[in-house]
């Protein structure tokens, strides 16, 4: 058997001494769906905005922790492990990452 030609990579791989913003990478991506890695520490959304998106969003914490707010209210807090899925059209933002350790996201964006 031929060998397999396939992108890989390993998200705890190249993450910047100092992260001055957010990092956002594509990891892949189709018909409708993309997959990236975020990568934040102590980094929150701009105050003035909400994320209101087309698509629904599955999101994932692989490392570290964060809180999630909501316009029509609540917060959720995420560590390791934790996901969720956020509808379209859902106005959610960043209230909090951690400043200890780096928070790495694992989003998926799709139909």
């Amino acid at each position: 058997m031929g060998a397999v030609s396939a992108e890989t990579g390993n998200l705890f791989d190249a993450i910047p001494d100092a992260l001055s913003e957010e990092l956002f990478e594509e990891l892949a991506k189709g018909q409708g769906v993309r997959i990236e890695r975020i990568v934040s520490k102590g980094h929150t959304s701009p105050d003035e905005g909400w994320y209101d998106q087309d698509q629904h969003e599955w999101v994932v914490v692989i490392q570290g922790e964060a809180k999630l707010a909501f316009s029509q209210g609540g917060e959720l807090h995420l560590q390791a492990g934790s996901f969720i899925n956020i509808p379209a059209h859902t106005k959610h933002r960043v209230a909090w990452t951690s400043a200890e350790i780096e928070t790495i996201w694992l989003a998926v964006h799709y139909g």
